[in-house]
């Protein structure tokens, strides 16, 4: 019988198993750390089998960032995802504005809610402990997308053409060479 050490040659998955043709009917069998042996080949622990770092089944996973509650569990469903809900209420009346074009300044307004919705979403995101399915990515990461992208929509609606309400004349001439 040969012995295997996690990480040998020959092992280089550092399963704990050691095969061997030892057993009586000719066939392999495997012996764990803890002396126990069975066929090799058998699912899950029967027989004995001790299923190395490759071999084992997944029994449980970690909980998804977002899959925690911004409310008690006993609250209604919308009520659990106010922070998703909120950014979702404020980017949609922003597209409701812009679409439906009810005065002059609709789209720099529009677009001005949709930014301030993202900016919203980072602000949360950075400040509150749980925020429900507002939480996609790791927080770091959630904030920074949700902050850039916010800034430039908020950025756009500033300068949007005509009278802009913002001018950056180093913009100003990147647009004019884009445009020309």
């Amino acid at each position: 019988m040969t012995s295997g050490t996690p990480g040998a040659p020959g092992n280089p998955d550092g399963a704990d198993a050691v095969e061997g043709a030892d057993a009586v009917d000719g066939t392999d069998t495997a012996v764990g750390t803890d002396g126990a042996t069975g066929t090799a080949g058998a699912t899950g622990t029967e027989g004995g089998v001790k299923r190395g770092p490759r071999q084992r089944l997944t029994t449980d996973t970690a909980r998804p960032e977002g899959g925690g509650r911004a409310a008690p569990g006993d609250a209604p469903a919308p009520a659990r995802q106010w922070p998703l809900l909120t950014v979702l209420v404020l980017a949609g009346l922003g597209l409701l504005v812009v679409g439906t074009d009810p005065f002059p300044q609709s789209f720099r307004i529009g677009a001005f809610l949709v930014g301030a919705a993202l900016l919203a979403g980072a602000a949360m995101r950075r400040v509150l402990p749980s925020v429900g399915m507002l939480a996609v990515r790791s927080r770091f990461t959630d904030m920074i997308t949700y902050g850039v992208m916010g800034s430039l929509i908020v950025l756009l609606a500033l300068m949007v053409q005509p009278k802009p309400w913002l001018r950056i004349p180093f913009l100003e001439d990147v647009l004019h060479l884009t445009v020309t």
